[in-house]
């Protein structure tokens, strides 16, 4: 695939894919007999994985330090695990604080459905 093709399916822009090979967020893209970078499945898997933990908030130092140990081989299936443990914990952390303001806006807006019924907004 070229990179035109990837970054409309992954709503990546072409500047951002060059910026995550170049920084490491995604390994080296191979590229044809014209210098294009050719994107593999394999390459389309890693910009996958790089799109849906950047949405997720991960920084991009953790996606780089993964891909170098991914990149490392076998060895380093400890390292990589405890990484996505440590993001893992921070998205449930951020989870908690997405879920409790959610819940503050469900009793808000319950109270103004309330007033809208009865004319009149009452806070208990």
């Amino acid at each position: 695939m070229t990179i035109s093709d990837v970054s409309k399916k992954y709503g990546i822009s072409q500047d951002t894919l060059r910026y995550y090979e170049k920084i490491g967020v995604i390994p080296p893209v191979n590229r044809n007999e014209s210098g294009l970078r050719d994107y593999t499945e394999e390459d389309c898997g890693w910009v996958e994985l790089a799109a849906c933990m950047r949405s997720a908030g991960l920084p991009l130092d953790a996606l780089t330090e993964y891909v170098r140990l991914s990149r490392e081989g076998d060895t380093t299936i400890p390292e990589r695990r405890q990484l996505l443990l440590e993001q893992k914990e921070r998205l449930m952390i951020q989870l908690k604080a997405i879920q409790e303001t959610l819940e503050r806006l469900d009793y808000k807006i319950s109270r103004y459905d309330k007033a809208m019924e009865t004319g009149r907004l009452v806070w208990d």
